[in-house]
């Protein structure tokens, strides 16, 4: 911990790594961003001497995804770091913000197989691990593959589909593998779910279980673009852009498996002093006394938090996690793992507003 400052406060804290946005909206001024220079990549793209070129090939991937999402930087930032972490993202967004997109996008950047899968009321839990098929001309059973077998599985709609089938998940994203009929079958890796899921309150929707939420990394709310933005979409698509076909809007393979792997043992030598380990519990612990709150974060959670601070602080170009990487992927990564007393919604209470105070009120270390 010999190259961590003195103190968590100082220039450090500003990101590194050009115009990189903060996860979920929690951005820097790109003044700030901009003055921090000489520890991250180039803000032109471009691989100069002395760069990570796993860390450059993965901040390659945002410029190709933004060829056919327009304005969201900061998910394809987290979503870029559930995979560092080898951990499921959920999105969560109103229909037509380019949430199934993204994920295509980001998998052909990355040049990963992914499959998707439509959840409907009426999908089986064999529709998605797959199951045993009879064969006529041996008169055995053989296993056939459902779609979680590949890099990034797409459950697109997770939350349209009841719970049974949701739970059909679960071994698959904690254990990697899916076992039918006593056998378990290893899945490919990398291996994470990339669901998305429509506001709890839209109709036809099933509220996914604690036990599947808790065991996504990331939760990413996907806004409605700005003025601006949905100008840009609209131009694009005057133009001629077709969203099916991403080799025409010019997205490319800039990373792959391997680079990713480098990358992953990268970030697991990220150095975390004993006073970061401190503060990430001591805001984990908070949501449990929250009054607002009747679940609070799991040891999983705080677990979570410490991996994707790890991410961010690599991503940035630091050695070292700081308080304000917490801070930055505490939102995301915590969100999901809490509850709302009933009192509290019927009061208009967020969540994200309980966990802005928590972080507001936890000491942060000098």
């Amino acid at each position: 911990m010999s190259s961590q400052p003195n103190s968590y406060t100082d220039s450090n804290s500003h990101y590194a790594g050009g115009t990189m946005p903060q996860p979920d909206g929690l951005r820097r001024e790109a003044q700030q961003q901009e003055a921090h220079q000489g520890t991250g990549p180039a803000a032109d793209g471009q691989h100069h001497p002395g760069e990570d070129p796993a860390r450059q090939s993965l901040l390659n991937v945002r410029t190709e995804v933004g060829k056919a999402v327009v304005g969201q930087d900061p998910t394809v930032t987290g979503m870029l770091i559930a995979l560092l972490c080898g951990g499921h993202i959920l999105l969560e967004g109103v229909p037509g913000v380019a949430k199934t997109l993204l994920v295509r996008a980001l998998s052909t950047a990355l040049s990963l197989d992914t499959k998707r899968v439509q959840f409907t009321p009426d999908l089986m839990p064999g529709d998605v691990t797959g199951s045993l098929v009879y064969d006529s001309h041996t008169s055995e059973f053989t296993f056939r593959e459902g779609p979680v077998f590949t890099n990034i599985m797409l459950a697109d709609e997770i939350n349209r589909t009841p719970p049974k089938t949701q739970a059909s998940l679960l071994e698959a994203m904690e254990e990697r593998q899916v076992s039918v009929d006593g056998v378990s079958r290893p899945l490919p890796s990398p291996f994470i779910v990339a669901a998305t899921q429509n506001p709890v309150e839209y109709e036809g929707t099933y509220p996914l279980p604690e036990a599947q939420l808790d065991r996504f990394l990331l939760k990413l709310t996907m806004p409605l673009p700005g003025r601006a933005e949905e100008i840009e979409v609209i131009r694009r698509h005057a133009d001629g852009f077709d969203p099916r076909n991403l080799s025409a809007a010019g997205v490319r393979p800039v990373a792959g498996a391997v680079e990713l792997s480098n990358a992953q043992a990268a970030v697991a030598q990220v150095a975390v002093a004993p006073e970061i380990l401190s503060y990430i519990v001591d805001v984990v612990r908070a949501t449990r006394s929250a009054p607002s709150f009747h679940l609070g974060v799991s040891p999983r959670g705080a677990t979570a938090l410490l991996n994707t601070s790890k991410a961010w602080a690599w991503l940035s170009g630091r050695s070292f996690v700081t308080p304000d990487d917490v801070k930055a992927l505490s939102l995301p990564c915590l969100r999901h793992r809490v509850g709302l007393r009933p009192e509290a919604q019927m009061d208009g209470i967020q969540v994200d507003d309980v966990l802005g105070s928590i972080l507001a009120s936890v000491p942060v270390p000098r």
